[in-house]
């Protein structure tokens, strides 16, 4: 059984990469500022699923005593985790606008940087990371994208703290790998995440395109993006690479390219694009992941 920590596993994302490594025989700590969410039904003395720790992932500390413990005995009721095999990191603000730019750039940046440096220390494999499609420019305020689908070939244009923040995380992974080639690292330029519920949502964008131009109509379900997070884990990947991860349709009934034409004309539409495809391309993730979401709003 290969171990992994996973941060930020109380989250909408972290509880569907949980469920999904758990599932799929690994064994998994939860470290996160928030308890661990008890299993639908379950009462307050109910064994959780996966060990789990609160912990603050500012401090350098907390990140290398995660990894440290849990070769040890993280709980003396279960077996120890055993050396981690790689980390799963989520944790963070998850978008821009919860915090001033300056809390969430500073948030985000060194509980990266603190699990990074301290999976090097532990000869951690793998780093599985969550960046964001905000680094394609998102939210289209100041330029439209340079063609779509965007892909992975598009420029980081970061135009806000929490953008630049992932922007230059993504850097320090490639700085990470070459000071460490021991250990892989890759991130996922994750959409917007929604869950099942939220898809009662989505009926009210149909209305006005404009109220989801700012991220090209793109969403991705939560357990899609826990498919990818293990994928990543599991492929034969580059050393350091980056990889789009989002739904393969669009929220929206009108099709891909009759939104473009509205409302962004100029933009060039590259390649084959289905009736109502996303425009934030994942052929990249579907070719060297082996990621297909399996999810759609559309098959309620």
């Amino acid at each position: 059984m290969r171990s992994v920590l996973v941060t930020g596993g109380s989250g909408k994302a972290g509880r569907a990469v949980v469920r999904e490594l758990l599932a799929h025989g690994y064994a998994v700590l939860n470290a996160d500022l928030r308890p661990a969410p008890l299993p639908p039904g379950a009462g307050p003395d109910t064994a959780m699923p996966a060990h789990a720790m609160q912990v603050d992932l500012t401090e350098f500390g907390a990140a290398v005593e995660c990894l440290q413990r849990m070769a040890g005995t993280l709980d003396r009721r279960r077996d120890p985790l055993g050396k981690p095999f790689a980390v799963v990191h989520l944790a963070g603000i998850p978008a821009p606008g919860l915090a001033t730019d300056a809390a969430t750039f500073q948030t985000n940046m060194m509980t990266t940087y603190n699990l990074f440096s301290a999976a090097t220390l532990a000869g951690v494999e793998r780093v599985v990371w969550a960046s964001s499609e905000t680094t394609y420019g998102l939210p289209l305020t100041r330029s439209p994208p340079l063609f779509a689908p965007v892909t992975e070939e598009h420029p980081l244009v970061p135009e806000s703290g929490y953008a630049l923040a992932k922007t230059l995380c993504e850097r320090m992974a490639e700085e990470m790998h070459r000071w460490n080639p021991g250990t892989r690292f890759t991130a996922l330029r994750i959409s917007n995440i929604l869950e099942a519920e939220d898809y009662a949502l989505i009926p009210g964008f149909q209305r006005d395109p404009a109220l989801r131009r700012w991220n090209l109509w793109s969403w991705v379900d939560a357990r899609d993006v826990a498919q990818a997070c293990r994928l990543a884990l599991e492929a034969d990947t580059a050393g350091c690479d980056a990889f789009t991860i989002a739904a393969a349709d669009t929220v929206m009934e009108r099709p891909s390219r009759e939104l473009m034409a509205e409302c962004f004309p100029d933009v060039p539409i590259r390649g084959p694009l289905a009736e109502h495809g996303t425009l934030l391309g994942i052929e990249k993730a579907r070719r060297l992941l082996g990621y297909a979401p399996l999810h759609s709003w559309r098959q309620r």
